[in-house]
């Protein structure tokens, strides 16, 4: 998720845009390069205004949210449910909604400029706590239950967690690792606590902090493909919603 499209369609999409400008003043045919970069401007528009308000794509990198995501999971993330934002500024311009505990969130964390996924733990002002692989929020104990459908690592087990209300898959170890061990933390006004369902296998917010409420790009809603490898052919077997 290290690549930044929205930024590279942008600069194309103002390139061809000038180059209808100056096609117009010109006269210019669809035969020179202006022509054909202007012809150009109003499909990279549309591209741009579905990415960078309405949807955009995003592919799984890593095992940070296995067993809800993983490595090759193709999903769909929701740009204007969190509020409208320009593109590449992320300056907020209409406000919808905020982000609510169990959400599964694309984000820039607060230590650099490149995508994250994770799960909204801690909204703004709860206590987290995390005591030998058992998370509370607020003092209460998000009930964890054995989930034998779905295969773990070794010396893993995959459970069902109801995350106040919100019912999800989590893989933690048998044996918490430090991430899970004894962890305690409040979280800050306008800032989000976010965490992977792998507990003992995930770089987030028990790692680098809170996010900011500017820094969430969306919410993601679905997977619609499978691909882990070009030696393999896609697979549709586990589209459908996240949860």
């Amino acid at each position: 998720m290290d690549f930044n499209f929205e930024l590279i369609l942008t600069l194309l999409f103002l390139l061809c845009g000038l180059s209808w400008l100056l096609n117009k003043s010109i006269r210019g045919g669809e035969d020179t390069l202006i022509g054909f970069l202007a012809s150009m401007a109003p499909v990279l528009g549309i591209v741009l205004v579905l990415r960078s308000f309405v949807i955009e794509p995003f592919q799984i990198p890593s095992k940070s949210m296995v067993p809800t995501l993983k490595v090759g999971d193709y999903i769909l993330v929701n740009k204007w449910i969190y509020g409208v934002r320009l593109p590449v500024l992320r300056t907020k311009i209409i406000d919808v909604s905020e982000p609510e505990r169990g959400d599964v969130i694309v984000f820039f964390p607060p230590h650099q400029d490149r995508y994250f996924i994770k799960r909204v733990v801690g909204l703004p002002g709860d206590k987290i706590n995390l005591i030998k692989g058992q998370l509370f929020v607020n003092g209460e104990k998000m009930p964890q239950t054995a989930y034998s459908q779905e295969s773990a690592a070794p010396r893993s087990v995959v459970m069902t967690e109801n995350l106040t209300g919100v019912d999800h898959l989590i893989q933690r170890r048998q044996s918490p690792t430090r991430l899970s061990l004894n962890f305690s933390t409040v979280v800050p006004a306008g800032h989000y606590f976010m965490m992977g369902d792998n507990r003992d296998n995930s770089s987030d917010s028990r790692v680098w902090g809170p996010v900011p409420a500017e820094r969430i790009v969306g919410k993601a809603f679905a997977r619609w493909m499978f691909w882990d490898s070009f030696a393999s052919l896609p697979s549709f077997d586990r589209a459908g919603s996240i949860q």
